[in-house]
C-alpha cells in the first residue's frame, strides 16, 4: 500500500498494490496493522453500502460529539468525486476542503479522519460506493453542512443545475451558521 497527502496531511489518499494477471486482479482492501503503521490506527467497527447515479451528490455529513466518526472510503464500481471539509475549529485548515477522484479502476480510497464534514459527487452513469467507519452510526449525532456552502467554493464535477439531493440534503447551514457545539476543536482528543 502507498499513501499520499492531500491539500489537509490528516485526509490521505491510500493506494493498495494491486496484483494483475490473465484471470483479473487481487488487492488487500485493508489490513489493520499495516494501516496503523502507515496512516493512522483506528478499529473500524461498521462497513457501509450506497448506490447512486450520476449527479447524486451525498454530503457534507459528519457524526458529532462522542459519535464522531473516521472514514475509509472507496468506490467499488463507477467513478465519484470524495470532499472531506476540515470543521475542526482552530485548525489551520478550517473551512478548507481536500478531495480525491476515487473509481473502482483505480481501486484508491480516502481516510477521512474524525472531526471533519464528508461527502461526494458521482461523476459517472452510477457509482457503488462503500466505506468503513470506527463508530457506530447515531441518528441523535447527525450533523451536516450544506453541500453548496459558497464560503467553501467546492467544485463538485457537476453542473449545480443537474445535481440530485435527498430533501435532507438541500436544507443543511453553511458552516458559518453550524453552531459552535456541533463542531470539532482542533486537537482534542476526538481524533
Amino acid at each position: 500500500m502507498k499513501i499520499e497527502h492531500t491539500s489537509i496531511p490528516e485526509v490521505i489518499v491510500v493506494h493498495p498494490d494491486i496484483f494483475r494477471d490473465a484471470r483479473g486482479y487481487f488487492f488487500e482492501s485493508f489490513n489493520e496493522k499495516a494501516f496503523a503503521e502507515l496512516v493512522y490506527p483506528v478499529h473500524f467497527v461498521q462497513d457501509n453500502e450506497s448506490k447512486s447515479v450520476r449527479g447524486v451528490v451525498r454530503g457534507l455529513h459528519y457524526q458529532k460529539g462522542d459519535a464522531a466518526q473516521a472514514k475509509l472510503v472507496r468506490v467499488i464500481r463507477g467513478r465519484v468525486l470524495d470532499i472531506a471539509v476540515d470543521i475542526r475549529v482552530g485548525s489551520p485548515t478550517f473551512g478548507k476542503w481536500a478531495a480525491a477522484e476515487l473509481s473502482g479502476e483505480n481501486a484508491s480510497q480516502l481516510f477521512i479522519p474524525r472531526g471533519f464534514a464528508h461527502g461526494f459527487s458521482v461523476l459517472s452513469d452510477e457509482a457503488v460506493f462503500q466505506y468503513k467507519c470506527d463508530s457506530f452510526y447515531n441518528p441523535s449525532a447527525e450533523g451536516a453542512v450544506a453541500w453548496d456552502d459558497p464560503d467553501l467554493g467546492i467544485d463538485w464535477g457537476i453542473p449545480a443545475a443537474e445535481v440530485l439531493l435527498s430533501e435532507k440534503d438541500k436544507r443543511h447551514p453553511r458552516l458559518k451558521d453550524v453552531p459552535a457545539e456541533d463542531l470539532f476543536i482542533y486537537g482534542s482528543s476526538l481524533y
